[in-house]
């Protein structure tokens, strides 16, 4: 055996094993995944007693019951519910967070890195610390049951997070092009609007992707704030199936909790590329 095939075989090998390996590592990643897609099959009785992959007795009854909805709420309202109040969010989020950004990048005022430094300090604040001032400001202003309590935040511009990846992202803006467009008059309005804006776009693309994410996925915010189950988000609802003080209809919950995933799915796969782009983008800057 010649020394070039000697090595072809081994690099052969190598491959061989490596992707071994992928297949190995992808199956435990998705494993929870395909579980819970097979779950949606079986019957209620089952769990406990089954917690194998395959169903014994195949049944679609979980998706006719949650077609049918709960506490008389059909499953799309609840969508609906989400979809409202993660695009709101979306919108919130980015219009106040943009503006902000702004303001720590571009314009000086005294104590700004004071400000910026305490702004970066409360992304270290848990949120369990200020879920009782909050509710009982918002009990007072009679805010509850409604999406107010949810949405307001995000057009303060407190979403730390987001204030920060804009603001390293606008400090990579040459700052030529605010001079150029001051000399022609433009003062920091039209330098946001017709400079900044465009040029924020990937940092805009990735803010909202986790935005709507984050916000779609939010449980403690909703039942913490909505009593009506008419107002309630999906994941909120998902614990209508859960009941501590009669039967738990376990097949529809893993059914629902299925459908649930579906439009955060779709709206990562859609968005994938700019999300990549995006970060891409921000990481050369930085």
């Amino acid at each position: 055996m010649t020394t070039i095939e000697h090595t072809r075989r081994r690099g052969l090998a190598s491959t061989i094993v490596w992707y071994l390996a992928l297949l190995l590592l992808a199956a435990v990643v998705l494993y929870p995944l395909v579980w819970l897609l097979s779950a949606t099959f079986k019957p209620s009785s089952e769990f406990g007693r089954n917690s194998g992959l395959l169903p014994w007795e195949p049944t679609l009854d979980n998706y006719v019951r949650v077609w049918e909805g709960i506490a008389g709420i059909p499953l799309w309202r609840y969508a609906i519910n989400s979809l409202l109040v993660a695009s709101l969010a979306v919108v919130g989020t980015l219009g106040s967070s943009a503006l902000a950004a702004y303001a720590f990048a571009r314009v000086p005022f005294k104590g700004s890195g004071l400000f910026f430094a305490a702004m970066i300090g409360t992304l270290l604040l848990p949120f369990h610390v200020i879920i009782i001032p909050q509710y009982i400001i918002f009990n007072r202003l009679d805010l509850l049951d409604t999406y107010v309590p949810l949405l307001i935040g995000k057009y303060l511009g407190t979403e730390a997070f987001f204030v920060f990846l804009m603001v390293q992202f606008i400090r990579g803006i040459p700052r030529e092009l605010d001079e150029a467009a001051r000399i022609d008059g433009a003062g920091h309005p039209r330098i946001f609007r017709s400079i900044i804006l465009p040029l924020l776009r990937p940092a805009l693309v990735t803010g909202g992707i986790f935005s709507f994410i984050w916000t779609w996925n939010d449980f403690l915010g909703p039942l913490i704030y909505l009593t009506s189950p008419e107002n309630y988000t999906l994941p909120v609802a998902l614990r209508l199936y859960n009941d501590a003080t009669s039967t738990s209809d376990y097949g529809a919950t893993v059914a629902a909790s299925l459908l649930s995933l579906i439009p955060v799915l779709l709206f990562f796969l859609i968005f994938q590329r700019l999300l990549i782009r995006g970060v891409a983008t921000q990481g050369l800057k930085g």
